[in-house]
C-alpha cells in the first residue's frame, strides 16, 4: 500500500482583523503542519499611491484606515515625518498630548488583540472584559476627536484642539433609572482629564482580572506555551519589531532609544521574553498594557500643572484659531489656502520610525518642494510579522495554526497598505 500524499487547504479567516483578507494555505500531513502560504493582497488599498495624489493634510486621515485598531500611533507617525521635512518644533503640550493618546491607543490595541486571541482558542470571557475598557477609551477619543476610531486628531505641528474642560456624560432613557445614570456618570462630572486620571486608577485592577483568567490557566498554557517560538537571532533576521521581537528577549523599544515628542520624559519598563513563545508574547502584551498606564498618569499630572499651545503658530502649516478668522480677513484667506492648496513642504526625505503598538512602523516620505508627497512608503510591523507565519507553524498541528495568527497581532490595512 503506496503512502499517503500531502493535503492542501484554505485555512480561515480565523481572526477579527483577518476577516477574509488572508488566504492562507497549508500544506498538511496528517494533523502536521509541513508549509504554511500566507497570501496577501486581497485588500489592496493603496494607501501610499493616494496619499501621493493628496495634499499633506488630505493625506492623515488614510494613517487612521491602515491599522484601525492603533488609529492615532499612526498618525503619530506620519506627523513626526512631515515634521521632521518641515523642520519645526511641535509644542511642548501637544507633545505631552500625543504621548498620552498613543499610550492609551496601545492599551487599545493589546485589549483587542489578547481578547481576540482569547476568543480564537476558546475563552470568552476575556473578550466581554476588554471591550468593556474598550468603551471607556473609544469615548476618550470621541471627546476629543468627534469620532470613536478614526480620529485625525494628530496633525503636523501639534493636534487638531486642546482637550475640552467636560466629559459627555450618558443620558436618561427609559432603560436607565436614576440610580444606574448616577453610577455611570460617577466618573464624568470632572473634565477629559480628570476622567481619563480615573481610568488610570482602576485599569491595573482590571489587567489583574485577565491575568486571573488568562495567566495561570492550565488550557490557555497548553495552547500556547512553547508554540511559535522564535529565537532572538532569528527574530532579527526575519525583521520582527514590537512585542513579537521583545518576546524572544530581545530588549529594544524606540521610545527608550530614540524618543520622540515627550517619552524621554517619561519613566516607563519595557517588558521582555524568555522563550519567544505564544505565552511570553501574551505576558508582553500584559505588562506593556500596565507601563502603558504609568505613561498616562504621568501625562496627565503634567498636562493638568501646565497650560499652553497646543499646535505651532505657523499658519502655513496649521490654521488660525477661528476666532481670528472672525476678526480679519488675512487670516481667513490662510485658512481657505492651506485646506485647498495646502502646505508646501521643503524638497528633501525623510525617514521615522515609531514604537506602534504591534512594532515598528515607520514613514518614509520624499518631498520635492510641492504641496503633496512625491513619494511615501510606509513600514508596517505586521508585514514583516506575517511572513514569519511559515516558519513559525511548521512542525505545528492545525490548531495552533490559530494561536501563531492571534500571537502576531496583524491587522490587514497595514499590511496590503
Amino acid at each position: 500500500m503506496s503512502k499517503l500524499r500531502n493535503y492542501t487547504i484554505n485555512f480561515g479567516p480565523q481572526h477579527p482583523a483577518a476577516h477574509g483578507v488572508l488566504r492562507l494555505i497549508l500544506e498538511m500531513d496528517g494533523e502536521n503542519i509541513v508549509r504554511a502560504d500566507p497570501h496577501i493582497g486581497l485588500l489592496h488599498r493603496g494607501t501610499e499611491k493616494l496619499a501621493e495624489t493628496r495634499t499633506y493634510l488630505q493625506a492623515l486621515p488614510y494613517m487612521d484606515r491602515l491599522d484601525y485598531v492603533s488609529m492615532m500611533c499612526n498618525e503619530q507617525a506620519y506627523c513626526l515625518s512631515v515634521e521632521r521635512l518641515l523642520n519645526i518644533e511641535v509644542p511642548i503640550r501637544a507633545q505631552y498630548i500625543r504621548v498620552m493618546f498613543a499610550e492609551i491607543t496601545r492599551i487599545l490595541n493589546h485589549l483587542m488583540g489578547i481578547g481576540s486571541h482569547a476568543l480564537d482558542i476558546g475563552a470568552m470571557t476575556v473578550f466581554l472584559y476588554a471591550f468593556r475598557e474598550r468603551e471607556d477609551l473609544m469615548d476618550i477619543y470621541e471627546a476629543v476627536s468627534g469620532a470613536r476610531m478614526h480620529a485625525a486628531y494628530f496633525r503636523p505641528g501639534g493636534v487638531y484642539r486642546d482637550l475640552p474642560d467636560f466629559m459627555p456624560k450618558y443620558e436618561a432613557s427609559k432603560y436607565r433609572n436614576a440610580k444606574v445614570l448616577q453610577k455611570l456618570n460617577a466618573s464624568r462630572e470632572g473634565s477629559l482629564l480628570d476622567f481619563i486620571e480615573d481610568f488610570t486608577n482602576r485599569f491595573p485592577a482590571c489587567v489583574d482580572e485577565y491575568e486571573n483568567l488568562l495567566t495561570d490557566n492550565r488550557i490557555w498554557k497548553q495552547r500556547t506555551v512553547g508554540i511559535g517560538v522564535v529565537s532572538p537571532e532569528r527574530a532579527l533576521q526575519k525583521g520582527f519589531t514590537g512585542v513579537m521581537l521583545r518576546g524572544s528577549g530581545v530588549e529594544w523599544d524606540i521610545r527608550k532609544k530614540q524618543p520622540y515628542d515627550a517619552y524621554a520624559e517619561m519613566d516607563f519598563d519595557i517588558p521582555v521574553g524568555i522563550n519567544g513563545d505564544c505565552y511570553d508574547r501574551y505576558l508582553c502584551r500584559i505588562h506593556e498594557m500596565r507601563q502603558a498606564n504609568r505613561i498616562i498618569r504621568q501625562c496627565v499630572d503634567w498636562l493638568k500643572a501646565n497650560p499652553g499651545p497646543v499646535i505651532i503658530d505657523d499658519h502655513t502649516v496649521a490654521p488660525p484659531h477661528r476666532t481670528a478668522m472672525k476678526d480679519g480677513m488675512e487670516e481667513l484667506i490662510h485658512h481657505f489656502k492651506l485646506f485647498t492648496e495646502g502646505m508646501h513642504v521643503p524638497e528633501g526625505e525623510v525617514y521615522v520610525p515609531t514604537e506602534h503598538p504591534k512594532g515598528e512602523f515607520g514613514v518614509y516620505l520624499i518631498s520635492d518642494g510641492a504641496n503633496k508627497p512625491y513619494r511615501m512608503k510606509i513600514r508596517a510591523p505586521g508585514f514583516a510579522h506575517l511572513q514569519g507565519m511559515d516558519e513559525m507553524a511548521r512542525g505545528h498541528m492545525l490548531a495552533d495554526v490559530v494561536a501563531i495568527i492571534g500571537t502576531q497581532d496583524i491587522v490587514f490595512g497595514e499590511v496590503d497598505r
